[in-house]
């Protein structure tokens, strides 16, 4: 495990430096996804970064963590949606190689397990963090073994994310995710997290007990993890 600390403005820049050394050593690297704000800055860094010719996706495939059930990818708070304007569609990767848990067809999650496994497993997994500990759309109490499938989202997921509705009533209650498994089987991660709104849930997560209450409290368990926060997202460590 490894912790890195330092300003959000320079955040994004130090994981983009990460992926840029992924894919010069794997040009065909198999990456993973994650939504909200956290990520934006690092979508960004990455975009400047291929336009500039610095990197290049045309032959990395994308596997994201969660979708909304009920959204399909044109609905604007849709995942989908979110990593096609945000990223998929500002840079040259092959859209038919970028995949998003489908939000209307949830039968067969099992499925989008054996298409990462088919694909040859995720070389880097992104994720942020919710401040009861859930990553992915993984809520407490969800069990470690887990693999990709259908949740009832948490009341304060819901309050978290309705800035990005008109209001909470908008805000899907169920989503489909990434199990816990599937993104522990990630050979390295990458957690970002901002904000003084984490420091608590970060505290638990790298120095509490490993327990199904603190979902994130599993990567302590993982060989290559690495957290980058800043020092608001960092208070509470000892």
């Amino acid at each position: 495990m490894k912790i890195f600390i330092a300003p959000e403005a320079e955040l994004a820049s130090m994981v983009a430096d990460r992926y840029e050394a992924l894919l010069k050593a794997k040009p065909d690297a198999i990456l993973g996804g994650a939504t909200g704000s956290t990520p934006l800055g690092l979508y960004a860094e990455l975009v400047r970064r291929n336009k500039a010719g610095k990197i290049s996706f045309k032959d990395v495939k994308t596997f994201n963590l969660d979708e909304y059930v009920g959204l399909d990818g044109s609905h604007d708070q849709s995942y989908r949606y979110f990593m096609n304007k945000n990223l998929f569609e500002q840079i040259d990767i092959d859209i038919a190689n970028t995949h998003v848990p489908s939000g209307i067809v949830t039968e067969n999650c099992a499925d989008y397990d054996k298409e990462i496994e088919a694909a040859g497993g995720i070389d880097l997994q992104l994720l942020g963090i919710g401040v009861d500990g859930h990553i992915g759309f993984n809520e407490p109490g969800t069990p470690l073994d887990s693999l990709t499938h259908v949740v009832e989202l948490e009341e304060s997921t819901r309050v978290a994310n309705s800035r990005f509705f008109k209001s909470i009533d908008e805000v899907p209650t169920h989503a489909v995710t990434m199990g816990i498994k599937t993104v522990m089987n990630a050979r390295a991660i990458i957690l970002m997290a901002i904000g003084k709104s984490k420091a608590e849930i970060i505290a638990k997560t790298l120095q509490g007990p490993i327990c199904t209450e603190v979902p994130a409290s599993i990567l302590q368990l993982h060989p290559f993890v690495e957290f980058y926060l800043d020092p608001e997202a960092a208070a509470l460590l000892k």
